[in-house]
């Protein structure tokens, strides 16, 4: 017979050993940090939808740091594009005492919750920031896995006078961080490589009538119309353009070169009349990761990628390598094994200067055929 009063026990030394493995286990908590409402909401649920997708990938390889088995949880905040709410965001996720973050998406949101983050010591990687500002503060939590404004729109410029043989440009940017210095590099290396720039205007990022901008360069005729600006305001600017009888080549950055441009122009864009730019790209060497990578995007989401969904991926799994080489995620004892990482993602090697910059950041240039975007070249 049995004895009952060794069934408590049995039952506390087992709730104990239960309690011992429980304890075993820890939680990361990284931050996603974008708009995931407003006119550039698409970018910003792409963005997250790769930073879930990394988390997830964690998850499913049981990792241990510091001997303890560890659960990764992403906390997502919508920052709407809108600096005093990034900053908002930003000081939240520091009193949640994440342990990193991914993003902000624009400059213009990176920029000033890079100094919350900073003072936290809490590190930050953007997929998506390109404005040269970014990591030129001095401050050693901050770092990107895309090339900057300085090579995205030099690498414009200098496309529209030796490949495109454009003469003359109207400049337009929306008075962002990232549309200004964006259509700022673009002058440079156009004026550099030979070129006039007959207008400079400017707009706003909520924008969508453009007439009187396009109308006041029409009698010009530039070769080319340059807008440092968001899809949101690039598609309209295009339909525009076309009313108003403006034949000339349209260039922009990473921010109009996404596959929602096209619905967003309607009848206005013609094949290969839009250039753009987008930090980052691959080799055909390198292709198929990428390749597969999109393939699970839309296997899991059930749409393609907008545009930097696999940079995001790649930013938050560059960020648990350095916590994995340094066997925790304590922002302390990971920064400095993040600041000298080398790690294998799906867009390329990820390895950063001492700004912060990735290192050999690549660029590539797409036109538009049929609706579709095409690949031109990839350039460093």
């Amino acid at each position: 017979m049995r004895n009952s009063k060794l069934i408590p026990l049995a039952a506390a030394i087992a709730l104990s050993f239960a309690g011992s493995a429980f304890a075993q286990e820890q939680v990361v908590k990284i931050a996603h940090v974008g708009p995931i409402t407003g006119p550039i909401g698409h970018i910003g649920k792409d963005n997250e939808n790769g930073a879930k997708m990394a988390i997830d990938e964690l998850n499913s390889q049981g990792i241990t740091l510091d001997g303890k088995k560890t659960k990764f949880v992403l906390m997502s905040e919508d920052d709407a594009s809108d600096p005093k709410q990034a900053t908002a965001v930003a000081q939240k996720l520091v009193d949640a005492k994440v342990a990193g973050v991914i993003g902000h998406v624009n400059s213009g949101t990176s920029i000033p919750a890079s100094k919350i983050y900073y003072d936290a010591g809490i590190p930050q990687i953007s997929p998506s920031t390109t404005s040269a500002k970014y990591t030129q503060q001095g401050y050693n939590t901050t770092f990107r896995v895309v090339a900057n404004d300085s090579q995205l729109g030099g690498a414009l410029g200098r496309y529209a006078a030796k490949t495109l043989h454009a003469k003359t440009a109207a400049v337009i940017d929306d008075r962002t961080a990232y549309g200004q210095g964006l259509a700022e590099e673009f002058t440079k290396a156009a004026k550099a490589s030979g070129m006039t720039i007959i207008a400079t205007q400017y707009t706003n990022d909520k924008a969508t009538d453009f007439n009187a901008i396009l109308t006041s360069f029409k009698t010009k005729k530039p070769d080319v119309v340059f807008f440092g600006g968001l899809d949101a305001g690039g598609g309209p600017m295009l339909r525009q353009m076309k009313q108003l009888g403006i034949k000339a080549k349209y260039m922009g950055g990473d921010a109009i070169c996404t596959s929602d441009l096209p619905k967003l122009a309607g009848d206005g864009m013609s094949n290969d009349q839009v250039i753009c730019a987008e930090a980052g790209g691959v080799e055909e060497s390198a292709r198929k990761g990428l390749d597969d990578f999109k393939v699970a995007y839309k296997k899991k989401y059930g749409q393609d990628v907008v545009i930097y969904a696999p940079y995001t991926y790649d930013a938050l799994m560059t960020m648990a390598d350095a916590m994995q080489k340094a066997k925790s995620a304590d922002p302390k004892k990971y920064l400095p094994e993040l600041a000298k990482i080398h790690h294998k993602g799906v867009t390329g090697m990820i390895s950063f200067d001492p700004k912060g910059d990735i290192k050999d950041g690549t660029i590539t240039l797409y036109t538009y055929r049929d609706g579709q975007r095409t690949q031109l070249a990839v350039t460093k």
